[in-house]
Order: structure tokens, then C-alpha cells, then sequence
């Protein structure tokens, strides 16, 4: 443990590797944007908007898409099929709390791609329905 009397800079430089170590963000709110540059860099590969809005409303071979819950244009709010619930909208122009924490994202695409593909999506699927996404405005 680092003793009180040592300089502050020394201090940060300790902060910065256990906050880098542990993979933890040294932002506190991330944007869609970056989110979505991070899925691009992962596919390695542009997104493409209209493949996305394809996938989003597209049944993938189970019984819900996408635009089941979500709408087909999700700028509004959405009702969860199975359980009813008000979905609030996906759109982020429309909602300017989706898509501004990864860990939470991530697990919503686990989820939600659990349900509508059978599968995690991949990366370039995560990038394309994003990308999408952010061309809806109001």
C-alpha cells in the first residue's frame, strides 16, 4: 500500500495501473459512439447501417426478431412480448441513456441475441444494429 507521505504523482501513476489492471474504465460514461467504435475494431469491419436495420427487423429462424419487442422503427417505446413490460426507446437520439455503459450493453445483446438468434451476436452484428441505430433521429 502506498504510504501518504509519498508524492502525488506517484500516487496517480499507482491509480492508473490498478484502474488499467483491472480493465476498469478510466472514463466514467462512454457515448454510443465509442461503444460503437469498439464493436468495429473488434469485427474488424465497417459497420454497415442497412445491414443492421435488416437484422434488427428479420427473423433469424426463432419466433421473435428484434422489431418484436423493440418496434420496428424503435424511436418509441417497445412492449416486451413474453412479459407485457414497456420498453423504453432503443434509438439513442431517442433515449439518451441507451447505449452509454458497455457492461450493460453487453449484457442486453447477450440476452436479447439469446432470444432472437439462438446465439451471442457477433461483434459485426453488434456494430451494424448500432450503427443503425444512431442513424434514426428525431
Amino acid at each position: 500500500m502506498l504510504k501518504s507521505g509519498r508524492p502525488r504523482a506517484l500516487r496517480l501513476l499507482y491509480v492508473f495501473g490498478v484502474v488499467t489492471a483491472t480493465g476498469v474504465s478510466a472514463a466514467y460514461a462512454e457515448s454510443p459512439a465509442q461503444i460503437l467504435n469498439d464493436y468495429a475494431a473488434q469485427s474488424g469491419t465497417a459497420p454497415v447501417p442497412s445491414r443492421g436495420q435488416q437484422f434488427f427487423t428479420t427473423r433469424h429462424g426463432r419466433e421473435w426478431a428484434c422489431a418484436t419487442c423493440h418496434g420496428a422503427a424503435p424511436t418509441g417505446s417497445g412492449l416486451h412480448a413474453a412479459t407485457g413490460k414497456t420498453i423504453a426507446p432503443l434509438a439513442p437520439a431517442f433515449n439518451p441513456e441507451r447505449f452509454t455503459d458497455a457492461a450493460k450493453t453487453e449484457k442486453w445483446f447477450r440476452r436479447n441475441c439469446g432470444d432472437v438468434v439462438g446465439r451471442e451476436c457477433t461483434a459485426s452484428e453488434k456494430a451494424d444494429i448500432l450503427s443503425w441505430l444512431l442513424t434514426l433521429k428525431p
